[in-house]
């Protein structure tokens, strides 16, 4: 262990820089020989070194770029010089003016009124020859039309009608209607009825009630050969018309019994049951209930 050389330290000089010992600077002298004596034997063999990319210039360790780097570098800065000059040459594009809001058209507005006059079909569907192109034929229409012969048919007065209209014929029956109940006596005549003492005009104010009462003469086609004379009462003026019709209707029959089947096929021999309902204990009317309150 004494035999082995312990290496120097460096000893600082006055500025406070380590000074490099002799063993360091022979060390340092020994290796830069080396490298000079390796170049001066390349030169020798006759082989060329390779150009080193970079020199150290100045002393001051720079790196100086070789010709052909600098020639790459001016080429870059040259295109990129003429590429901004080139688009402050180029005329500024006028910027696209935004399209006008167009204000949307109302509906419809493009097209034509047409008036059409009172009472005029537009379609024309009054005129002669007009078919309609949508029409389907399903059986609908001969059903529509076996209907409207049936009315036809009822609304014929009866031809088979046989009342004897002797001058002491007299032929009462009663009808009721709701409440109301009719007393009714038949007589051959003129066709005029007598109703509580009073004409059927003065206690029927009402066509509609009119028109009821006298269809069951009207059917029969004595309207004009018999008179009537009714004594009414209970009920109201619309139950009493229908108690009246059905009293007279009842009292054909008596006259002549073979005209059930038509009377009764037109519906006036048939009692009408509906009246009104009775009132119920807790409400108000029949179905009407008190008024619900929460509190």
């Amino acid at each position: 262990m004494a035999d082995e050389e312990t290496p120097e330290t460096p000893v600082p000089d006055s500025e406070g820089h380590a000074v490099p010992s002799e063993q360091a600077a022979e060390i340092a002298g020994s290796t830069e020989d080396a490298a000079l004596e390796a170049a001066q034997e390349a030169q020798e063999s006759g082989a060329v070194a390779p150009e080193p990319a970079a020199s150290h210039g100045g002393g001051e360790g720079h790196a100086v770029p070789t010709d052909e780097a600098t020639e790459i570098a001016g080429s870059a800065e040259d295109a990129a010089l003429e590429a901004a000059q080139e688009s402050a040459d180029a005329p500024e594009e006028a910027e696209e003016e935004p399209t006008p809001r167009v204000k949307p058209s109302v509906p419809g507005a493009h097209l034509e009124v047409d008036i059409v006059p009172e009472g005029v079909d537009p379609l024309g569907r009054g005129e002669a020859g007009y078919e309609d192109p949508y029409a389907v034929d399903d059986g609908e229409t001969s059903q529509q039309a076996g209907e409207e012969s049936a009315e036809e048919t009822l609304s014929q007065p009866i031809s088979t009608a046989a009342i004897d209209l002797a001058s002491g014929a007299r032929y009462r029956a009663t009808g009721k209607r709701k409440t109301a109940i009719a007393r009714v006596t038949l007589r051959p005549g003129t066709g005029s009825y007598l109703v509580n003492g009073r004409t059927l005009d003065e206690h029927f104010p009402r066509l509609t009630l009119q028109r009821n009462i006298r269809q069951p003469l009207e059917t029969v086609g004595y309207e004009d050969r018999m008179d009537v004379v009714a004594r009414l009462h209970g009920g109201g003026i619309s139950a009493q018309a229908g108690a009246l019709r059905h009293g007279v209707s009842r009292a054909l029959l008596e006259a002549d019994p073979n005209l059930r089947g038509e009377l009764k096929r037109r519906g006036f021999l048939t009692r009408d049951s509906r009246a009104k309902e009775r009132k119920k204990a807790g409400l108000k009317k029949a179905r009407k209930r008190p008024q619900f309150s929460k509190r």
